[in-house]
Order: structure tokens, then C-alpha cells, then sequence
């Protein structure tokens, strides 16, 4: 297979990396955005909804298509609530000073892992995806004769990995709507800038924390319920995408949504390319490079504003 069939499979797959990680890193970055919490836990959640996932579409017996609406509806609201309660248990009982919340994090971290550990086991469990046709790639090749179009056999990638891609554009589109045109929205914007001012204003600063957790919580979880019919849901599948979820808000700007999109899809389309071409380990070194380049020329990130 020449260098451009290769090229196109493998930006595809980092199409599919990109939109899994700009989910997922947008709920940490909605959450450190308004709360100013680093949520080390994030992970856990990522891998709490793709385990609920699991368990719903096995439950159910149905159909695979089925079970995974099921699933996609279910899982993240559970996610959410679990997140919900455990800032209102935990994180606001300690009033989210920034150090505390990050020693409470890593302790929600590790009782999510091993409490799932207990009841799921140590075990990797597959979704079954309820569509996997596969689509033949075409490309575009320069001859002696012109262009021409060519759909080479063997290269193919499946609908529903297509599928991912779409589903995180409506969603990560549906999150924008939300935060510029409703009115939940503009408490969440109010309560970033000022707190103490939002307060005065009669917002509920504590209420809007514990949605605003549940909901960073739950766009991971949509992230994982997508992804885990590609990889298999198992109680340590939320290291990678919590380190790429901080790899992404650092590079594209703590809080700066527009800057963790554009972040998620550079590090996810190069963790893709490079994947493919060379080894993955050799593209997390790079987007760790990326961030230490990052972090001495502009630390406020692409997108990020400079303290004043």
C-alpha cells in the first residue's frame, strides 16, 4: 500500500482519537473553567461510564443497537450523578481550595478504581457496536492520465468509527449552545468570572458547582460509552485519557473552550498519524513535548488568557 492510502487511514483514526479526547477533555475543562478544580478523578469517571455501558447493554439482551441508545442515555446521567453527589459529599465540604481539592480528587480517584475493581473485576468486557459495516476508503491519486479515484481493496474503516466523529461534533455543538445561548449558561459564565459577585446576585454558587461537576463528569463518560465498542471497558482504562484530557486543557488554555477543541484535535489527530506511522508511545512523547514547549513560550496555552 503506497504512502497516501496510508496517510488517509491514518488521519481518520486520529479523526476518531480527536473527537473521543475533545469530549473528554471538555468536561475537565468546563470544570476547571467555572470551579477552578483540577479534578484528577476525571479519568475515573471516563472509565466509570464505559463499565455502566457495558453493564447496561449486557443487561438488557436486546438487540446491540438497542442496548447501546441505552446505554449512551443512561451511563452519563449516572456518571453525572455520582459526580454530582460526590462534590456536594466531598469537594464543597472542603470549599474547593485548590489544594484540597486536588488531594480529595486523587482519593475519588482510587475509591472509583477499586470499588469498580470489586464489583466488575479485573477482567477487559466488549460492547458489541450496533452498526460496524465496513466503508471502502478512496483516494485520490496524480497519474500520466490526470487524476484519478481509486478504492484499493483491503482499505477500509468501519461506519461506526464514522459514527464517533459525528456524534461528538453534535455534542461538543450541543455544549456550546448551551453555554452561549441558555440561561443555565449564563449562570455558569457569571459564576467563572465572580463567584463572591454571583452570590450577591442570588445565584446558587453551590448548586451550580455540583451541576457543573456532574456535568464534566458526564461528558467523559459520553466519550467512553462511544469509544468502548472499539476498545474494551476494564477498571484502568482512565489513565491515557486523563493524562490527554490535561495534555489538551494545558496546551489549548485552562478553562478556554474553543482552545481545548482546537488542542484535542491537533494532539488527537497527531496521536493518530504518528500511531500509525511509527508507535503510540512515541506520540504520547511528543504531545508531552508539545505541552513543555507550551507551557515555557505561552503558558496561558493557545487560547488562554494571560494573568494579569
Amino acid at each position: 500500500m503506497d504512502f497516501g492510502p496510508h496517510l488517509l487511514l491514518a488521519t481518520l483514526e486520529g479523526a476518531v482519537t480527536a473527537a473521543i479526547l475533545a469530549l473528554t477533555a471538555m468536561g475537565l475543562s468546563i470544570v476547571f473553567g467555572v470551579m477552578r478544580v483540577v479534578n484528577v478523578a476525571h479519568g475515573e469517571f471516563y472509565m466509570l461510564g464505559a463499565v455502566i455501558a457495558w453493564f447496561i447493554a449486557t443487561s438488557l439482551g436486546a438487540h446491540p443497537a438497542i442496548g447501546f441508545v441505552a446505554a449512551l442515555l443512561l451511563a452519563p446521567l449516572a456518571v453525572g450523578a455520582i459526580a454530582a453527589v460526590s462534590d456536594r459529599l466531598i469537594l464543597s465540604r472542603i470549599d474547593y481550595d485548590p489544594e484540597r481539592t486536588i488531594v480529595a480528587t486523587i482519593g475519588l480517584l482510587y475509591i472509583i478504581q477499586q470499588a469498580t475493581l470489586m464489583t466488575f473485576g479485573p477482567d477487559a468486557r466488549p460492547v458489541e457496536p450496533p452498526f460496524n459495516h465496513r466503508i471502502a476508503l478512496p483516494w485520490v491519486e496524480w497519474g500520466d492520465g490526470g487524476l484519478a479515484l481509486y478504492w484499493p481493496w483491503g482499505l477500509s474503516i468501519t461506519s461506526y468509527k464514522l459514527f464517533i466523529i459525528g456524534a461528538a461534533a453534535v455534542v461538543l455543538t450541543g455544549i456550546w449552545l448551551v453555554m452561549t445561548r441558555t440561561r443555565f449558561g449564563l449562570i455558569m459564565r457569571a459564576t467563572q468570572q465572580d463567584r463572591e459577585m454571583a452570590m450577591v446576585f442570588g445565584v446558587p454558587v453551590d448548586r451550580t458547582f455540583a451541576y457543573v461537576f456532574g456535568l464534566g463528569a458526564g461528558l467523559a463518560a459520553i466519550g467512553a460509552v462511544l469509544v468502548v465498542p472499539v476498545q474494551q471497558a476494564h477498571y484502568l482504562m482512565g489513565h491515557d485519557p486523563l493524562l490527554l484530557s490535561f495534555i489538551v486543557v494545558i496546551i489549548g488554555g485552562l478553562g478556554s473552550l474553543p482552545g481545548t477543541v482546537i488542542a484535542a484535535i491537533l494532539i488527537g489527530m497527531t496521536d493518530g498519524i504518528i500511531s500509525v506511522f511509527f508507535s503510540p508511545t512515541l506520540a504520547k512523547i511528543i504531545a508531552t513535548l508539545a505541552v513543555a514547549m507550551v507551557l515555557v513560550f505561552r503558558p496561558q496555552g493557545l487560547m488562554g488568557k494571560a494573568s494579569r
